[in-house]
C-alpha cells in the first residue's frame, strides 16, 4: 500500500472560496490531485491518498483509513 499525506490550508486564499461553500472540498481536491499523480502506480500498489485540511476536515479514504485501522486493532487486542 502506498499512501501520500497532504494538509491543504482550508483558509489559503487558494481555497477559501471553495472551502467557504462546501467543507472538506481542499482535502477531497488534493486526494483527487494525488490519485492522478500516482495513477500508474495503481497496478502494483492500492494507492490511498490521505488529506486533512488545516481546518480538521479529512477526506473519505483518510477516515475509511482511520476506521479500518481502529477495527484491525481492537479484533487484535480485543481492547473496545
Amino acid at each position: 500500500m502506498a499512501r501520500d499525506v497532504t494538509v491543504p490550508d482550508t483558509c489559503a486564499e487558494s481555497h477559501i472560496d471553495q472551502t467557504a461553500r462546501e467543507a472538506c472540498s481542499a482535502a477531497n481536491e488534493a486526494a483527487a490531485n494525488k490519485i492522478v499523480k500516482y495513477g500508474a502506480l495503481s497496478d502494483s500498489h492500492i494507492c490511498l491518498p490521505v488529506a486533512v485540511e488545516t481546518a480538521d476536515t479529512w477526506n473519505q479514504s483518510a477516515v475509511e483509513l482511520i476506521q479500518e485501522t481502529g477495527r484491525r486493532i481492537t479484533a487484535v487486542t480485543e481492547d473496545t
